[in-house]
Formats: C-alpha cells, sequence, structure tokens
C-alpha cells in the first residue's frame, strides 16, 4: 500500500515541508532510512540522520529547525513520536486481517460461553466453565483453565498459560510463553528444616486495556487477587509475585521484579531490573532508574536510583564519588603515612 504526503499530513493534521506528493509504502528508522519509507526524528541524539537518510518523508515536532540542508520531505505534528505510533496502529489496522474461526484439533470444554467473531488456534485447550468474550483472538497451543474470563477483543499469543480462576478484561494482549495465575512463592518452614507449600487459592485479575510481555510471570493471591489495574503495560521476562496491587497506566521495562503484597500506584515508571521488596506501597507518578532497588515504601513524585534507591540528584553524586574512591584511598594511605611520619618527630 502507498501513502502520499497529503494523506499522511491530513492524518496527523501536520505541515508538509519539501514535496507533497512523494509517497512511501514502508517505514524505517532514520539512521537506515531508504527510498519510499517512512522514518521520524523525536530525539535530538539522532538529529544528524536527517542531514543524509534516504527516508522519503520523516516526521518532526513543529518545533524542530535544520540547521543545513535537508533533502527529504518533513512533515511537521505537535509530537512526532506519538504521531508515528498512530501511523504505525493504522497500518497494522489496514494490512492486518484477524483470523476468526475454532482450527482442529484444538478443545474447547462442554459450556464454555464463546463470543462472536473469536479465532481459537490449533492445540488450544479452553478449560470447563470458561467464558471467552467477542472478537477475542487465542492463538495455537493456549491454555485456559477452569472458570477464566476473557473480555472482549482481548489477544492470546501462542503458548501462553492461564491458569484456573483468572478475569481478564477488554482489548488486553497475552503475549507468548506468559504465565499468568501459577503459584505465587508460600513455603511455611518446619521444625525440622523442610518447607511445606501454602496452598495459594487466590487468582489473577487484569482490568482492561492491559499488556503482558512475553515470558512474564504473575502470581495468583495466596487468599483473594492479585491485581493488575487498567492500562498497565508489563515487558518481557517480568515477575510479580501473589498478592500485589499493581494501579493504572504503569510501565514496567523487562526483567523487573515486584515481591508479594507489594502495592503500586498509578503512572510510575520502572526501567530494567528494578527490584522492589514485599509489603511496601509505591505512590503515583513515580520513576525508578534501571537496576534500582526498592526496599522501603516511596510517595508520589520522585524519581529515584540506585541499590538502594535515593533521590535522583543524591544518586548521581553518589556515583561520580564512587569512580573517585580508588584515588580517595590512595590519597588517604599518603596522608596517613605522612601523618605517621609527623607523630614519629
Amino acid at each position: 500500500m502507498e501513502f502520499k504526503a497529503t494523506d499522511i499530513a491530513s492524518f496527523l493534521n501536520g505541515e508538509i515541508v519539501g514535496d507533497s506528493d512523494v509517497k512511501v509504502s514502508n517505514v524505517s528508522k532514520i539512521e537506515e532510512g531508504k527510498e519510499g519509507t517512512l522514518a521520524f526524528l523525536a530525539n535530538p541524539k539522532y538529529e544528524h540522520y536527517i542531514y543524509e537518510t534516504k527516508a522519503s518523508i520523516v516526521l518532526v515536532n513543529k518545533s524542530f529547525v535544520p540547521r543545513k540542508e535537508i533533502n527529504t520531505t518533513l512533515i511537521k505534528v505537535e509530537d512526532a513520536y506519538k504521531a508515528f505510533a498512530s501511523l504505525l496502529d493504522l497500518y497494522v489496522q489496514a494490512t492486518t486481517k484477524a483470523k476468526t474461526g475454532i482450527e482442529q484439533p484444538s478443545f474447547i470444554a462442554e459450556g464454555v460461553a464463546l463470543g462472536e467473531g473469536i479465532y481459537v488456534g490449533a492445540f488450544a485447550y479452553v478449560g470447563q466453565g470458561s467464558k471467552i468474550g467477542n472478537n477475542v483472538q487465542v492463538h495455537p497451543q493456549v491454555h485456559i483453565g477452569e472458570n477464566v474470563s476473557v473480555g472482549d477483543g482481548s489477544i492470546i499469543y501462542a503458548g501462553a498459560k492461564i491458569y484456573a480462576d483468572t478475569v481478564i478484561g477488554d482489548r488486553c494482549i497475552v503475549h507468548s510463553g506468559a504465565v499468568i495465575g501459577s503459584d505465587g512463592f508460600g513455603f511455611a518452614p518446619q521444625e525440622d528444616g523442610t518447607y511445606k507449600k501454602i496452598p495459594q487459592i487466590g487468582n489473577v485479575i487484569l482490568e482492561s486495556d492491559v499488556e503482558i510481555g512475553a515470558n512474564t510471570a504473575i502470581d495468583c493471591g495466596t487468599m483473594g487477587h492479585t491485581i493488575i489495574r487498567k492500562g498497565t503495560k508489563i515487558d518481557n521476562l517480568v515477575q510479580i509475585a501473589h498478592n500485589c496491587d499493581i494501579g493504572e497506566h504503569n510501565v514496567f521495562a523487562g526483567q523487573v521484579g515486584i515481591s508479594g503484597s507489594t502495592k503500586v500506584g498509578n503512572y510510575n515508571k520502572f526501567a530494567g531490573q528494578v527490584g522492589l521488596g514485599g509489603h511496601i506501597t509505591v505512590g503515583d507518578h513515580v520513576t525508578l532508574g534501571a537496576q534500582s532497588g526498592v526496599g522501603q515504601s516511596v510517595k508520589s513524585n520522585q524519581v529515584l536510583f540506585g541499590s538502594p534507591a535515593i533521590e535522583i540528584k543524591q544518586a548521581m553524586k553518589a556515583y561520580v564519588a564512587l569512580r573517585y574512591l580508588p584515588e580517595m584511598r590512595t590519597d588517604l594511605a599518603r596522608l596517613k603515612k605522612e601523618m605517621d611520619a609527623l607523630k614519629n618527630k
């Protein structure tokens, strides 16, 4: 499919600078741009690529002012990154046809409530008492246990495992290899030094518009619920333990780990490999830098970094000081030697 610059600008309410008749049929990174593709520039670190890119159209912010001649057509928009995401969404809708029907072999237990326009792939399993909403896609080799509810428009990709009693809201996405509702890590120490498993009888609730990345694990509650509230997006290889309550519109990057019974507020951003201890509370609008370790509750509107995590400015000062520790150690040893010499005199 081809799109003219005028069509794209009209869709994005953007301003064209250059050839308004140029056409594109694909997208590309700005540093890998080829003729007939559309790219975007949002991060100033990549500005130098715009002067050499072969992409036919580049989306830029309205505030962008080139420092030298540009050979490509620009479309100026309020936010180039968001505009590019909107175009990708439009492209996927135009080029992707949702599958429908029930492939064989697959197993759907007797009495399962099936909505309209659903797709169930080969070797999928849907357990007794479950309910599959309208326009749901269950890809091959998915396991859906007993008494699971999947809301309208949700997608469960190949190989995901949904344990019994899980509730999945509307328009959720669960990627391949994710495990939703597995047992929480609960064991009682015995007098002889062994551990006795504590039965995990709760469930997991994903509210609407939640996305779960590949190979992420979300444990069921020991009793009650583990909850991921609406709009939260979770990356690959994330672990969320039993009875956590994760608020709305959070984003967690890969390898985040959250211990049991921790409560996270709304609109938080956790970078890769962040770890949270159990039974703590994180407020709203909190940003945690990569590999931060959080062992105590965090108030709202903070940016923390480090392990243990501290306020970002203090963390940067500590990091700078850490780099000079070898020199400081040498200086301290020299000063001690000089002081000892003065004492001996």
